[in-house]
């Protein structure tokens, strides 16, 4: 899952002189500006679990219309949801520092109401290019909000309230990835007629974000930092902190500004020639692989598939991937406080620990259900137990770890570099499931959990712990 971007919403700060924190609290204007932002992490959650459901009725209407292999043009429909999402991610930053977060955000929704039309209207227009073109324009669409959304609610959030309105992008994920799993259930919309209208839906939240941005504010820091409006930044502020005591908040920004620009400014190609940054490079982007190639989209995008392999009936299979987004958005609220207080090392060790574990067991029962219906009912739980040990630690410290390793004029270059290596291996994963699975059968995941064996040894030989560190203390390490 390319779980949603955090990094830009957990950055450390830089040592700076302690004074007390700017910012007021929550306002009606700032939860509507956070509103319409997170549906666009919302629509990622959603079109990353829609498509697990029907895929017995996306196939049909491959083989109606066209003469190939239906799983693997299935497979093409999952993964190049992934490559649209790499040519989101680096269109969100330029567009968003070139025309501001709010332009940005509304460009966005409307690219995802095209992408939902070409989707919901391909079974009536008998176009399998259609589904295909539409899942990659969503793709461009999640893949650029997972960027554009913590982009601006960091930026309009009070400090001290940044880290919780973080988690909302986290939650919105979850709660879209439920949402989609359960509009699939065969009762619902999980049947030959109702699917294009299941994937059409993601017209929803792009149609609200279009309603709902024009009204919201720009980013305050966009239009003082950037467009040197202090006037109109001030009464930005003014309005979504509820209180015109903003001018230690001004000030904040001004000196995180200049800070920022006597910082040394390195390149991907300085992260890659400079061993001090190569080391962490490195590190980031195993975390981000870990994610990604340990399994867990397999799982996201095909878990009704792997129930119904393991003998449950479909209508069953449907029901029971219901559980995998509810125990991700279980995960999400539980690991908020444990981040700060285990430290990111524990918990990316204890979720790839367990991870791998589970695998081990998902395949043990994979091969033990026939004619045992208690191994089944096992199959899921160890599923389950897989995807909440995902939650605990790989679904987000890969995301946050970057940001953590690296100092402000390399930071950018990094958190780049991992985003799309993160899409990259979910494309990797959403392609190449259905053949490895066609191939290896009941040891499909064996290869998953070899790779969460060394993601587990290398993360315990080179990940430092970064909490309560500051970004001096964490440098330091690599320049030794």
């Amino acid at each position: 899952m390319a779980s949603e971007n955090t990094a830009s919403l957990l950055q450390p700060q830089e040592s700076v002189p302690k004074r007390k924190m700017s910012g007021g609290g929550t306002t009606g204007p700032l939860l509507y500006a956070v509103s319409a932002a997170v549906l666009g992490m919302l629509q990622f959650g959603f079109n990353t679990g829609v498509i697990n459901a029907p895929r017995e009725f996306i196939e049909n209407f491959i083989k109606k219309n066209n003469d190939v292999n239906s799983g693997t043009v299935f497979g093409v429909i999952v993964s190049i949801f992934a490559i649209g999402g790499m040519i989101g991610c680096p269109l969100a930053s330029w567009v968003a520092d070139k025309r501001g977060r709010k332009f940005a955000l509304l460009a966005n929704a409307a690219f995802g109401v095209i992408g939902a039309v070409f989707m919901g209207f391909s079974k009536v227009a008998s176009s399998l290019t259609m589904l295909i073109i539409g899942r990659f324009l969503i793709g461009i669409n999640c893949g650029f909000a997972t960027t554009a959304s913590p982009t601006y609610v960091s930026e309009i959030a009070p400090v001290r309230l940044r880290g919780a309105f973080g988690t909302v992008n986290q939650l919105a994920v979850a709660i879209g990835l439920v949402g989609g799993q359960i509009l699939g259930i065969d009762s619902v919309l999980g049947s030959d007629n109702g699917w294009p209208w299941l994937l059409g839906l993601a017209i929803v939240p792009s149609a609200a974000q279009c309603v709902m941005i024009p009204f919201a504010p720009e980013s305050p820091r966009y239009l003082l930092l950037v467009q040197r409006d202090e006037e109109q930044a001030r009464r930005v502020l003014t309005n979504i902190r509820g209180t015109s005591e903003i001018d230690e908040e001004v000030k904040d920004m001004h000196d995180e500004y200049h800070a920022e620009q006597q910082e040394e400014k390195f390149t991907i190609l300085d992260l890659i020639r400079i061993e001090s940054l190569r080391a962490p490079l490195i590190i980031g982007i195993v975390m981000h692989l870990s994610q990604q190639l340990g399994g867990i989209n397999a799982v996201l995008y095909y878990s009704s598939t792997i129930f119904i392999n393991t003998g449950l009936s479909e209508r069953d299979a449907r029901l029971a991937s219901i559980g995998v987004g509810s125990m991700l958005l279980l995960m999400a609220l539980v690991s908020i406080p444990l981040i700060d207080r285990l430290g990111r090392r524990t918990l990316q060790l204890t979720g790839l620990g367990g991870m791998a574990v589970f695998s081990v067991l998902m395949t043990i029962a994979f091969f033990t259900y026939e004619n045992n219906a208690t191994m089944s009912v096992f199959a899921v739980l160890f599923t389950l137990f897989y995807v909440g040990f995902f939650g605990v630690g790989p679904s987000s410290i890969p995301w946050m770890i970057l940001s953590e390793l690296f100092g402000q004029g390399a930071r950018s270059a990094a958190v780049s570099i991992g985003a799309l290596i993160n899409w990259f291996a979910n494309f990797i994963v959403g392609l190449t499931f259905i053949p490895l699975s066609e191939l290896l059968g009941n040891y499909v995941f064996l290869p998953y959990t070899v790779l969460l064996i060394l993601f587990f040894a290398f993360t315990y030989l080179k990940l430092p712990e970064t909490k309560n560190k500051t970004i001096e203390a964490v440098t330091a390490l690599f320049k030794k």
